[in-house]
């Protein structure tokens, strides 16, 4: 992970243009306000990290950005239009795709099938004609097969490839809901503390899973973690939360030399 913690040094992917744009988000539930007008952006092709400690309010600003939560002020720029209040089925079809705290994979299901199911939002036939498989349908079905295939060749889990998921080690399961989000080729993939639960070898493998991503494939990623040599040595740029405000934003040095960030996050037992 050299690479990355000398990041400043490094060419970037894409063109560092603005992929997303969040000004002056606020999100209320009730009497609670969880994001209080909270602005920073996301560029093409970085790793964009989120952190602060718990109650931050970075789950929120998670599911604001993947449209789970609607905020009651400000605004979501998405490719340079502004994006309207949209179901999270409609932001997945606009290219951004996600991973879970707390996996949310079909345990029942294979890994193959589990991948497939990422395909989804790229599939042009009708469910009709995707029962019947024929024609037109078996084809297209064929094509994300072998696309589910390459992803499964990629994560290095050819091994697991009919096995149900619920059976699988925790740390396998992360890795095929990785392989589910990559499969609809987001343009942005958000991860949900993507090492939670992990053992140090675990976090390793995980960590190099997300820098290949974001090499390999020039997929821009912006992710919550609260490990925080995991956070340093992979992201590009971090925000920083704490009770639902901004109180730090930059490059990892920046932001490791931060003193509010340093008081209200950092320097309390990392």
């Amino acid at each position: 992970m050299s690479d990355k913690a000398n990041s400043e040094a490094k060419p970037k992917n894409g063109s560092g243009e603005i992929l997303m744009e969040l000004k002056g988000i606020s999100l209320r539930f009730g009497g609670v306000l969880a994001i209080s007008d909270v602005s920073f952006d996301i560029k093409e092709g970085e790793i964009r990290a989120i952190i602060g400690p718990n109650g931050a309010g970075k789950s929120s600003m998670l599911n604001v950005i993947s449209g789970f939560y609607h905020p009651q002020e400000g605004e979501i720029w998405f490719r340079g239009e502004r994006r309207p209040s949209m179901r999270p089925h409609r932001v997945a079809a606009q290219g951004i795709a996600r991973t879970f705290q707390n996996i949310a994979l079909f345990k029942r299901m294979t890994t193959l099938d589990n991948i497939m199911t990422g395909r989804m939002t790229l599939m042009k036939s009708s469910f009709a004609a995707q029962a019947l498989w024929w024609g037109p349908a078996e084809r297209e079905e064929t094509e994300h097969r072998e696309k589910a295939e390459r992803i499964i060749d990629f994560l290095g889990i050819q091994a697991i490839r009919k096995i149900p998921v619920g059976t699988l080690p925790y740390g396998l399961q992360k890795r095929v809901e990785l392989g589910r989000a990559l499969a609809a080729e987001p343009k942005l993939l958000l991860l949900d503390e993507p090492m939670a639960g992990m053992n140090v070898e675990e976090k390793e493998d995980m960590s190099r899973f997300i820098l290949d991503v974001n090499d390999e494939f020039g997929t821009t990623i912006a992710l919550i973690e609260h490990d925080m040599g995991v956070v340093m040595d992979i992201s590009d740029r971090i925000v920083v939360m704490d009770y639902g405000k901004k109180i730090g934003d930059g490059r990892p040095a920046e932001i490791r030399n931060n003193q509010h960030v340093i008081d209200a996050y950092l320097g309390v037992a990392h």
